[in-house]
């Protein structure tokens, strides 16, 4: 798998996850959906800033 297939993925995953708990936010299920989905976008952030870093 490409490295941009390898990124492009887990971040489509995590904005579907945002997008439907946003849909279903009156919901517990979809509060959590949206904390799932924020904090991948986060890490996947955070994790390619970091491996960019020199080391």
């Amino acid at each position: 798998m490409s490295p941009f297939f390898s990124l492009f993925l887990p971040v489509l995953l995590f904005l579907f996850l945002l997008t439907v708990g946003f849909t279903l936010r009156a919901r517990n299920v979809g509060v959590v959906m949206m904390w799932i989905g924020t904090l991948g976008i986060f890490a996947i952030t955070c994790w390619t800033i970091l491996e960019k870093l020199p080391a």
